[in-house]
């Protein structure tokens, strides 16, 4: 009898765990329900490293002089410590990214929510995420994150397409960095970049989009970075 195929293993980069200054809670749960749907095994990951700041997610203000730590917060999302240190995760044991929004990764992983098209990447997660472009493995962005896709491809002189919905300043940001934004009328909408794998989803970019739609965005997102596997 032949052995059944091996599920794909999937990582899911996270910044945190609030959407003001970590991962988006609803995008990154969303994420691992439609991987787990698809059959597909995951290993959420993060650095290990301070968050840039500390958000009340009530007033909306940074609270002075909190500190709390990607890995740890993200932690919360992944359940019963099962969050891997970035420094630990290695491209080759994986078959594909996903990276769910917030503005933890804006923040955190990179410098994009300050600096714009001038904004820097967190060398490791750079190397990271350009590891699975570097290797041909689907990678899967959504939210804000197809930004920080954006600035790893402009590293190294790269190009690619990708969707932050419809917000006219994060497109002609993604055109100063030399990619090809496409424009999307919902959450639920993909776009796809066959010559990089890479599938986008804008999400909670769309602030008043129905959970419903995240989610079916989120999916389709999810369900295209399997089928390149």
């Amino acid at each position: 009898m032949a052995n059944a195929p091996k599920s794909p293993c999937v990582a899911v980069l996270l910044s945190g765990c609030g959407y003001l200054d970590g991962a988006e809670i609803r995008e990154a749960v969303l994420t691992l329900l439609a991987l787990d749907q698809q059959g597909a095994a995951y290993q959420c990951i993060a650095p290990n490293a301070p968050q840039f700041h500390v958000v009340n997610h009530i007033t909306g203000e940074p609270v002075p002089g909190a500190e709390r730590n990607m890995l740890e917060e993200s932690s919360r999302i992944s359940r019963m410590g099962k969050c891997l240190d970035l420094a630990q995760a290695r491209v080759q044991d994986f078959d594909a990214l996903v990276m769910p929004g917030g503005y933890g990764v804006a923040k955190n992983h990179c410098s994009f929510a300050f600096k714009g098209t001038a904004a820097e990447v967190r060398p490791d997660v750079a190397a990271f995420v350009g590891g699975f472009f570097a290797a041909n493995k689907p990678v899967g962005a959504i939210c804000i994150a197809p930004a920080l896709v954006a600035l790893a491809l402009h590293g190294k002189q790269d190009s690619a397409t990708m969707t932050l919905g419809n917000d006219a300043g994060v497109a002609t940001a993604m055109t100063h960095l030399g990619q090809q934004h496409m424009n999307t009328p919902s959450a639920r909408e993909i776009v796809i970049d066959e010559a990089h794998k890479l599938v986008t989803t804008a999400a909670y970019m769309f602030d008043d989009a129905p959970l419903a739609d995240v989610f079916a965005g989120i999916e389709r997102c999810v369900a295209e970075v399997l089928k390149r596997v």
